[in-house]
């Protein structure tokens, strides 16, 4: 499902450009260019050690800042992140259960699957087995790790009450990643966003 507006193959036409929005650790100085043709996609790319975001000249700056965080994440995902295979997602589950829920969640299965398009991941509680959404691939690690331990406290605490909430407190990037995820889905929801293209 999720719509994935990066276009880094394609480079559109060069239009003035804003300043710099931030200077991110991980990936250099960001540059915003606003562009009144580009009207429906927001993409992304590198240029020597700088990023380029290209969006559209009506956006609001609160629009920009989101998206601005948003495409440094999918071009971060899409540039330095491997797909964990099935084999691997027992042994990054145990870890994730060692260090933030002392072991207690032990799933009998951790698997990709292909046929969740609305949930991040599931779990069954009374086989132990946890899946997650194949769309999870190529996301950041931290976010790929807070589903799989929102999963592994659902062994423990089947609903979504307090008790389960206080279990993903020691995850430390739980709002952040909560934060990306929603971003997705409302890139998902809206039309006026489709998917790779360059104007």
């Amino acid at each position: 499902m999720p719509v994935d507006p990066l276009n880094s193959a394609a480079r559109p036409p060069r239009s003035a450009p804003s300043p710099l929005t931030r200077a991110a650790a991980h990936t250099g100085p960001v540059e915003v260019r606003r562009s009144a043709r580009r009207r429906r996609t927001v993409s992304a790319y590198r240029e020597g050690d700088r990023t380029i975001v290209l969006i559209p000249a009506r956006m609001s700056e609160a629009e920009e800042r989101r998206w601005v965080s948003v495409m440094l994440d999918k071009l971060a995902a899409q540039e330095s992140r491997r797909m964990l295979g099935d084999g691997e997602l027992p042994e990054r589950a145990r870890r994730l259960s060692e260090q933030y829920l002392d072991g207690r969640a032990r799933p009998a299965s951790v698997r990709w699957v292909t046929n969740q398009n609305t949930r991040w991941g599931s779990c069954t509680p009374a086989e132990g087995s946890i899946r997650l959404s194949h769309r999870l691939q190529g996301m950041p690690e931290y976010v790929v790790d807070y589903v799989l331990l929102h999963e592994l406290a659902h062994l423990l605490v089947p609903g979504h009450g307090p008790e389960f909430w206080r279990l993903l407190e020691a995850y430390p990037r739980t709002e952040r990643a909560r934060g990306y995820l929603e971003g997705v889905v409302a890139a998902d929801r809206l039309p006026h966003l489709p998917a790779a293209r360059s104007e």
